[in-house]
């Protein structure tokens, strides 16, 4: 029987355009581009998508966004992510992209930003789902380049309102960027982080003092320290959490062990997200499902959680206030 409480409006934080690739359209974008790729396949590359660790899965990642090419590439890809998004009543959506993985590969910051963005507006004007975009900066790459990368989104402050920072924590603390993240604040960028997923939780008190993020991207190391999610509950810094990634990347063996419910429960700004959902085994009702499969949310829980998706969005006070409105009524 389908749960109609998933059917509850709802906001996204923490999704990267580029992981919502699904295996049909990689297929049917390196065809069109003539990008070889090392599977035969679509049900190749599906089996493909099996990971041992966050590593791994960037491994295939990078490898899977060489068939985006050209501006309509992007467009394809941000607007089937928004059909994603009117099926499960994600009303409002905070998308992160990742422009030195293009940029790389020779393609420009403009063609990257406008094919996105084309959708996005799209989205608005036929779905009525709203949008933000939020720039990230690749922590394994140098804070030099990520300077560059800040250089090159200046011109298109109307169009991203924040900066991240994603790819492996591990040994790319925040402190490694500091500077970028202070200059980017400077010009207006609301900044947000992804701590405490591999990273225990020095990088998640990192990213607060020393990028002074108004969201953690992840961060459910912070149950390992009470002081820090005391601070969490009073400052209330929210936690974008993605809990189908968690389990596929082992952060935790199984969704039973999953620690949202707990954190909310504690008085945490939590919200359920999908990450990287082509790779990742679902979008976000699939996460709430696989919530109330493993973990007995209930609809009190699923609500609150729901309210906090759009409390921890960058929307608009009374945009805020209304989707909320909506979520305690349904």
């Amino acid at each position: 029987m389908e749960d109609a409480m998933l059917q509850l409006p709802k906001a996204e934080l923490h999704l990267h355009i580029e992981g919502t690739l699904e295996p049909e359209l990689m297929m049917e974008l390196a065809q069109k581009n003539h990008v070889s790729l090392p599977y035969d396949s679509v049900d190749a590359i599906r089996q493909a998508y099996q990971f041992t660790d966050l590593q791994s899965f960037l491994d295939i990642y990078y490898a899977g966004a060489a068939v985006l090419q050209d501006e309509s590439d992007f467009t394809s890809l941000t607007w089937a992510y928004l059909l994603k998004c009117k099926e499960d009543n994600v009303v409002h959506t905070e998308i992160f992209f990742d422009p030195q993985t293009h940029t790389a590969r020779g393609i420009a910051f403009e063609t990257v930003l406008s094919g996105i963005t084309t959708a996005l507006k799209r989205g608005e004007d036929e779905l009525g789902i709203s949008s933000k975009l939020i720039l990230c900066f690749l922590r394994h790459l140098s804070e030099e380049e990520a300077m560059k990368t800040l250089d090159q989104a200046l011109p298109y402050k109307d169009q991203i309102i924040g900066v991240g920072l994603d790819s492996s924590e591990l040994g790319n603390p925040p402190e490694k960027f500091q500077r970028v993240f202070a200059r980017a604040i400077e010009e207006g960028f609301i900044p947000v982080a992804h701590a405490g997923e591999e990273g225990d939780v020095s990088y998640i008190t990192g990213a607060l003092n020393l990028l002074h993020v108004k969201r953690i991207d992840h961060g459910v190391q912070c149950i390992h320290d009470e002081a820090l999610m005391d601070r969490l509950v009073k400052e209330r810094i929210p936690l974008t959490v993605c809990p189908l990634s968690n389990i596929k990347l082992r952060v935790f063996d199984t969704m039973a062990e999953h620690n949202i419910l707990q954190l909310l429960d504690r008085g945490l700004a939590v919200t359920v997200n999908s990450d990287d959902p082509a790779y990742f085994g679902g979008y976000i009702n699939e996460n709430f499902a696989a919530m109330r499969r493993s973990l007995r949310m209930n609809d009190q829980q699923l609500k609150q959680l729901a309210i906090n998706s759009f409390e921890a969005s960058f929307l608009e006070p009374e945009k805020k206030a209304y989707w909320i409105e909506q979520v305690k009524n349904y």
